[in-house]
């Protein structure tokens, strides 16, 4: 019998293949919504914030050479090694376990932050198995999905350089205002990239800018 963690997918984006293995979120539509309005150039920092596989830290590695790429699940961290070796560029990728900015240097600032967040309503991982926990921890946003988003608007204006950009991904459930309002009270300029609608809510791509 075959475990869920022993399980294997492979996805491909943009000629580039992916290895994703049952513990490890596998890209979705939000993953490829953010991946297809990501634009990074030569000589910028990226943060790609809850990497999962690696999928969008692997296409800015594909584009410039410093990319770090964070996750709190362990599996995910390896995983997006082994996905950087896989296509070419671990030499350009720090891959972190942690959570959040807590594993980074205070000074350490970035061109480019990238999150597909957490977003989702849930009651939380009591009394689930560890590996339905690291699962959720890729969807579960706490009881009003905002845990994980206001967590991250509270530290990541303070990381961007002068003209830095954040592109954080969220749901219609999770009170996209909100988001805005923190990054606007932070000092950052934010605009609506894109919506998709998804089944009963919308996809919500958010821009925030640090002004030069």
């Amino acid at each position: 019998m075959t475990l869920p963690e022993e399980r294997v997918e492979w996805v491909c984006f943009e000629g580039l293949t992916f290895r994703v293995p049952g513990n490890v979120y596998k890209p979705a539509e939000d993953t490829f919504l953010l991946a297809e309005n990501l634009h990074v150039t030569p000589r910028e920092t990226v943060l790609d914030m809850g990497t999962g596989c690696g999928l969008l830290a692997v296409l800015s590695a594909k584009k410039t050479e410093r990319v770090f790429a964070i996750d709190i699940n362990p599996h995910a961290a390896r995983c997006a090694s082994e996905n950087g070796r896989l296509n070419g560029v671990h030499n350009r990728l720090n891959i972190i376990c942690g959570d959040l900015f807590e594993p980074l240097r205070e000074d350490i600032k970035f061109d480019v932050i990238v999150f597909n967040a957490p977003y989702l309503p849930s009651e939380g991982l009591k009394g689930r198995s560890e590996l339905r926990d690291w699962l959720e921890t890729a969807w579960s946003g706490g009881e009003d999905g905002r845990e994980v988003i206001d967590r991250f608007t509270s530290e990541a204006p303070k990381r961007l350089k002068k003209g830095g950009r954040i592109l954080l991904l969220q749901s219609t459930l999770s009170d996209e205002e909100a988001t805005v309002r923190r990054f606007r009270d932070a000092g950052l300029k934010v605009e609506v990239i894109v919506e998709k609608p998804l089944f009963f809510e919308k996809m919500i791509l958010l821009k925030a800018v640090r002004p030069s």
